[in-house]
């Protein structure tokens, strides 16, 4: 039995992408069309079999055991290497049964969908905006056209599947001799194989470049929100369909404002006195300069709702609300005037030595009974 560790120039403990690059190496050089004659051809099936065996975990395995990688006889149901459920499947119902395809397999496929993030900021989720994307993606070769093959050469019928991408091998099991195919390794199920590959893309049809688009965002997208560019994902291999793109948003925090839902929410300091006696203020919203009024006597914890000023909803027309939460701030540090005012004041309000009263926790219900007693 032949060393294919030796036959393709690695070490036992080598990795796929080894594997793969030593093969692609020695079959461009012993290949029919660069190297003729028959001692070349020999050592060119030596080498797609040495390949064959090592590219398949299960074979390989089977190799490193001292065993025959293509030999199955005496093994239980799906136990031997290199025997499964598909090389059943195949001796009764034909080669490829269990793929749904036989055959070549097209060059040309679809291209991957991409996902990319993108960070706005809470402006631009109110109101929407344009924003412009730079994308690392795959697009056609403009070398070849997306042929794959370098301008002036072609493609051959490969010399080892003769064109049907899939070579057929005879295996022993329980049921006898089994009949299986698999994707031919020399030209990777395409049938033909490359006389030259084009220099740019080395055969894929496709390059790698950095693009820019033009993406709008609707008014209302939340983080999460994804947007589906159709036909904006990468190149397929052989230049095909492009994919698509999905952006998914993410909304930075505002320094001021917070979101919820499609409400906006915030807080405004008011000084003592102001909350007590009343007054107007000037808010700085995303529509601009707003006048708040501030009724007299406002608590902490009062809430004052400007209609229409939140977040454009994203399903249908309208704006939710924003929310301005009061503080009442008491002061800390006063002169000797306003301490004495302060004093006349509670004075007058008999508030000098005022007594702790605890306020009973009523719930929801009780709340919402005293409102419509005060009315």
């Amino acid at each position: 039995m032949n060393d294919y560790y030796a036959v393709l120039g690695v070490s036992r403990d080598a990795s796929q992408e080894e594997i793969k690059k030593a093969y692609r190496r020695l079959a461009r050089k012993l290949h029919p069309d660069v190297n003729p004659g028959p001692e070349a051809e020999e050592e060119f099936k030596r080498v797609s079999q040495a390949y064959d065996v090592l590219s398949d975990p299960h074979k390989r395995r089977s190799f490193d055991l001292g065993a025959d990688p293509f030999a199955t006889g005496g093994a239980g149901f799906g136990a031997g290497p290199g025997f499964s459920f598909s090389d059943v499947m195949d001796a009764f119902f034909g080669a490829g049964a269990t793929a749904g395809t036989r055959g070549p397999r097209p060059r040309v496929q679809r291209g991957q969908d991409a996902l990319v993030r993108l960070d706005i900021d809470l402006a631009k989720a109110v109101f929407g905006s344009e924003e412009e994307l730079t994308l690392d993606t795959a697009i056609g070769c403009s070398r070849c056209g997306g042929d794959g093959a370098e301008p002036g050469t072609g493609r051959q019928t490969c010399p080892i599947c003769q064109g049907r991408g899939e070579v057929q091998q005879v295996q022993r099991s329980f049921l006898g001799q089994v009949m299986t195919s698999r994707p031919c390794v020399n030209c990777q199920g395409y049938g033909s194989t490359l006389t030259d590959p084009c220099h740019d893309c080395s055969g894929e049809g496709r390059v790698r470049t950095r693009r820019s688009l033009k993406l709008k965002i609707p008014a209302g997208v939340d983080t999460g929100t994804r947007i589906q560019l159709t036909g904006e994902g990468e190149v397929g291999p052989g230049n095909g369909p492009k994919g698509d793109l999905y952006v998914e948003i993410r909304v930075t925090n505002h320094e001021t404002y917070t979101r919820r839902g499609d409400d906006l929410h915030c807080t405004v300091e008011l000084p003592m006195a102001a909350a007590a006696l009343g007054t107007t203020l000037k808010l700085s919203t995303f529509d601009g300069m707003q006048d708040l009024e501030v009724k007299p006597g406002t608590q902490s914890g009062d809430v004052f709702t400007l209609r229409g000023l939140g977040v454009t909803h994203l399903r249908h027309g309208g704006r939710g609300d924003l929310l301005v939460h009061a503080t009442v701030v008491t002061p800390t540090r006063l002169t000797d005037e306003q301490e004495d005012l302060l004093r006349q004041f509670a004075a007058l309000r008999g508030e000098e030595r005022p007594e702790g009263r605890l306020t009973p926790n009523k719930g929801l219900f009780g709340k919402i009974r005293d409102a419509f007693k005060e009315k």
